[in-house]
């Protein structure tokens, strides 16, 4: 019954807005909303960066195997480096 009332935040993945109803994401679950496939594939190397953050992590890099806390509007940029 506790979930009914956790608030879903609204966060912008390369100007694409997702629900996100956790106090955290994960680089694997960033790349997973711009590219649907990277489970299936992690061997694809992403640069993710982030802007408008919680005062916890207002802005930086999200980097393989790390999370950050999010907060509602926060935005996401993922691009593909090219290696694998």
């Amino acid at each position: 019954m506790a979930d009914e009332h956790k608030k879903v935040l609204e966060i912008i993945v390369e100007a694409t807005p997702h629900p996100w109803a956790k106090d955290m994401i994960s680089y694997v679950e960033v790349v997973t909303l711009e590219d649907p496939e990277f489970p299936q594939h992690p061997d694809r190397i992403y640069s993710v960066t982030y802007d408008h953050g919680p005062h916890e992590n207002r802005k930086g890099v999200l980097s393989p195997g790390n999370s950050v806390y999010v907060k509602d509007k926060m935005e996401f940029y993922v691009k593909d480096t090219g290696e694998s």
